[in-house]
């Protein structure tokens, strides 16, 4: 009997090591690692745990990270993937928006006001992806391995004392607003404003100084930056969800064993899962702590909440069109055909071909 149960112990313990990770198996390195900003939430709750607590858990070790984000390399995201091209990361999170100068095809995930809601836009994003990941390959040389998102971006303004129903996209018409990325200048010239580009860093004290009279931003960062204190009004007008990938230097993941592969894809896609989950619950939060609350992360931002009426739609239908003819060009005629039978035919719009 003694026999037969260590026979049996033994049998399951053979069982439950076949079930672990093969440390052995997994390829040691220490990777160098770009993520997005070190103060916003998807680097604090996911990127920098992904790379510092689960890969290292799940390797045993093996696999470690020497990471930085935006700030720290003091570099912007097209700079990032260029080095990242070269060899120099061997992984970077990055902005579509802010890659889209090397591959135009990138921008289409994210054109302003194209899409208003989380659930639309996550079909649309599926979608597109495998034009993304071929762009991804075809321009850096670089397999994605995550692919999601940001809060929503939106107008934060100053309208003084006005009360909601006293401002309407109308009132933008020859505004200073800062923007990001190419295509929220499209949507904003659309608007009749004037767009100026500038970094994060920079808009606060371009808003005080009345360099700028509006920023394009996402609802948390807006709030954990305090725009607050120098804007009144936060115009509820989705401009885009700052689309975000994972990116790994192709000659990296080659020589990755595929034990290694698969241990980094399958931690990959619950992070991916995560901040999708997360990120619809944050742009809840933020919309009242940017105004009234109740905000748990800290006291409210007393903005003044704008909703969009029929005119103000009608408008942003309008600046729509502006943004999508003017992508079409930048793009070219197949990389809008390609839109249009894919994250077109989500939506039921389609981009003009000439």
């Amino acid at each position: 009997m003694k026999q037969f149960m260590k026979m049996a112990a033994a049998s399951a313990l053979a069982t439950a090591l076949v079930s672990l990770p093969a440390h052995a198996e997994i390829t040691k390195k220490e990777w160098q690692v770009v993520g997005t900003w070190a103060s916003l939430e998807n680097y604090k709750q996911h990127e920098e745990p992904f790379w510092t607590k689960t890969l290292p858990e799940k390797s045993g070790g093996a696999i470690t990270a020497n990471m930085k984000d935006y700030t720290n390399v003091g570099m912007s995201g097209f700079e990032t993937m260029r080095l990242l091209k070269l060899g120099t990361f061997d992984a970077v999170h990055a902005l579509t928006s802010y890659t889209a100068q090397d591959a135009p095809a990138l921008e289409g995930i994210d054109l302003a006001g194209v899409i208003q809601d989380f659930s639309v836009y996550r079909k649309a994003m599926a979608a597109y992806k495998p034009v993304i990941e071929r762009e991804l390959k075809e321009k850096f040389n670089a397999k994605m391995l995550m692919l999601y998102t940001f809060p929503k971006q939106q107008f934060f303004c100053n309208f003084g004392s006005k009360d909601a129903t006293a401002v309407h996209l109308k009132d933008l018409e020859g505004k200073k607003m800062r923007t990001y990325s190419t295509s929220i200048g499209d949507f904003i010239e659309g608007l009749g404003a004037s767009a100026v580009t500038m970094a994060f860093a920079e808009v606060v004290p371009a808003l005080q100084k009345g360099v700028a009279d509006c920023g394009a931003t996402g609802v948390m960062p807006a709030y954990n930056a305090k725009w607050y204190q120098v804007v009144t009004h936060n115009v509820r007008v989705n401009i885009g969800f700052a689309a975000t990938f994972l990116a790994i230097n192709h000659k990296t993941w080659d020589a990755l064993t595929p034990e290694t592969q698969a241990l980094m894809e399958a931690e990959a896609k619950k992070v991916e899962d995560n901040i999708w989950e997360s990120t619809v619950a944050l742009n809840e939060e933020a919309a009242k702590c940017n105004t009234n609350g109740p905000c748990s992360k800290g006291e409210p931002g007393g903005m003044v909440a704008v909703e969009l009426n029929d005119d103000d739609r009608a408008r942003t239908d309008k600046a729509v069109q502006v943004v999508l003819s003017r992508w079409a060009k930048r793009c070219g005629k197949a990389c809008a055909m390609e839109w249009n039978d894919t994250i077109g035919k989500v939506l039921g719009v389609q981009a003009p071909i000439e």
